[in-house]
């Protein structure tokens, strides 16, 4: 009897190969019902959609080893069905896998190609979803269907092309960027006061020259002037000079300057030294980035830039009692000279505080009684 040979054994006698035949016959005949009841879930909308696979997946059982071209080319098509109810679903890679079982089944289905390329397309496979477009427009030439999902695999293309670039040249900005405050022996720390600032980062001009936003604070009462564009050779003099200090003679005084303490000839300007958390250079790098890109964009080898100080504790203590020491500005120094200050490290933009010494705080200040909240 059939139902006793070894799989992969040739019928010896004509009642052997009529059992096989037999067999076969209800075989397929129950693929067919499989894949008839498959339709109806499919029909009967998205709740009954794992129905569907499972019915589809049990009439490719019926089918297979798909030793003949009627089995193949009817589980070519069941493969397809499949194939759409996974791309309905959402399950595009176990989509793909099934029209590429299709296609190998049935070099010539066109519906196989196409949801090939959907499910590709879906799965950013732009190469193979352009690929799955053209086979498919070889058997199938007038198809709109494929020349527009053609299009559109050739548009996300060219956009992702574009956005491949802009990340390049976001990442050789920075990387010149990072270099250019390496050279100049800069420490560039975790950034502070984005809540008042954004995300600002320094720029490099054609000249390689550094030009900085820098925060100006008023410890008194923690208002804040910003100046968007320090170049670094520049000193502070002429920067201090347009900012609205009160001048009895042109301007009424600051809002927060009830005692007209804040004229120009009275502020002086401090830094705070010898604290910080130094960024390494990958850091620097994700910071200087920051707001430019999509971090999502950005190559995973970004993260592999090697750092000398890898491991040590970054964290700079103060040296002595308090916040740190408060260093005061020579408004005729560039900001670069401050900036190369051994202690200094640079939260993110320069910070400088501004007190002035008709102010009752500037006593209070300048004795070490005040630190940042």
């Amino acid at each position: 009897m059939a139902l006793l040979m070894e799989p992969g054994a040739e019928p010896l006698t004509e009642s052997e190969q009529a059992d096989l035949d037999a067999i076969a016959a209800i075989k397929e005949s129950a693929a067919r019902d499989y894949k008839e009841q498959g339709n109806q879930f499919v029909r009967k909308g998205r709740k009954h959609f794992a129905d569907a696979v499972d019915c589809y997946t049990k009439a490719i059982a019926q089918l297979e080893p798909f030793s003949s071209p009627d089995a193949a080319a009817d589980a070519s098509i069941i493969f397809a069905n499949r194939a759409h109810v996974n791309l309905l679903l959402g399950n595009r890679r176990r989509a793909l896998d099934d029209c590429e079982q299709a296609i190998r089944l049935s070099p010539s289905y066109v519906k196989a190609y196409y949801r090939a390329a959907k499910a590709a397309f879906a799965l950013d496979l732009l190469p193979d979803a352009a690929s799955f477009c053209r086979r498919g427009l070889e058997q199938d030439p007038a198809s709109e269907e494929f020349k527009k999902l053609l299009s559109q695999v050739d548009a996300r293309q060219s956009e992702l092309e574009r956005q491949r670039a802009k990340v390049a040249q976001a990442i050789a900005t920075s990387k010149d960027l990072a270099a250019a405050m390496e050279k100049r022996g800069l420490k560039l720390g975790k950034a502070s006061y984005q809540e008042l600032t954004g995300v600002k980062k320094p720029k490099l001009d054609d000249q390689g020259v550094l030009h900085w936003p820098v925060l100006l604070l008023y410890p008194e009462v923690m208002s804040s002037d910003f100046i968007e564009d320090f170049s670094e050779t520049d000193t502070f003099s002429p920067h201090l000079d347009v900012i609205s200090f009160t001048n009895y003679m042109i301007s009424p005084p600051l809002p927060w300057d009830e005692n007209h303490a804040y004229t120009r000839e009275a502020i002086e300007l401090y830094y705070q030294a010898g604290v910080g958390t130094l960024m390494s250079r990958s850091e620097i790098l994700q910071h200087l980035l920051e707001g430019t890109v999509d971090s999502k964009s950005l190559p995973e080898s970004l993260h592999d830039v090697e750092d000398e100080d890898t491991g040590k504790d970054r964290t700079v203590a103060s040296s002595g009692e308090g916040p740190g020491k408060w260093i005061k500005v020579k408004e005729g120094t560039s900001l670069q000279e401050v900036l190369q200050h051994k202690d200094y490290i640079i939260p993110g933009i320069p910070v400088f505080f501004v007190v002035s010494r008709k102010s009752t705080f500037y006593n209070k200040f300048k004795a070490g009684n005040w630190s940042l909240p």
